[in-house]
């Protein structure tokens, strides 16, 4: 996990929900910005990489963006922003394994196989004589 914290900036606004005159007075939601093109911390194979999975979450200027306004505290939140903004790109770097195509087992063949043998002598039996 990387410590995006030198490269992210901050801004606040007055948030709702609960708090009373706190929530007129006091600007507690934080949002987290962060430049992906810019950053140091990435290779520029991560840096498509990123752009391919948060493309809906990346601004047109190139900032992915982060709100969180989840408590009455500036600094709580600004912790969870930059929680969540780890979590996200952490999670989107991470690259899923290629399968490799499986075969198939010899007795699980065999059991198919006489299934279907089954299934046969059973339709075969339904069928009955001429009258």
């Amino acid at each position: 996990m990387r410590d995006l914290s030198p490269e992210i900036f901050y801004r606040t606004a007055r948030s709702g929900g609960k708090g009373g005159q706190n929530v007129n007075k006091v600007e507690t939601m934080v949002e987290a910005w962060w430049h992906i093109d810019n950053s140091r911390l990435l290779q520029p194979e991560e840096k498509e990489w990123l752009h391919d999975k948060l493309k809906n979450r990346i601004t047109k200027d190139g900032y992915l963006l982060v709100k969180s306004s989840e408590t009455r505290s500036q600094l709580e939140n600004k912790q969870i922003a930059l929680e969540k903004l780890t979590e996200l790109v952490t999670t989107a770097l991470i690259k899923p394994k290629k399968r490799k195509p499986s075969k198939p087992s010899k007795a699980a063949i065999a059991k198919r196989l006489d299934s279907k043998r089954m299934d046969s002598l059973k339709k075969q039996q339904r069928r009955g004589g001429e009258y």
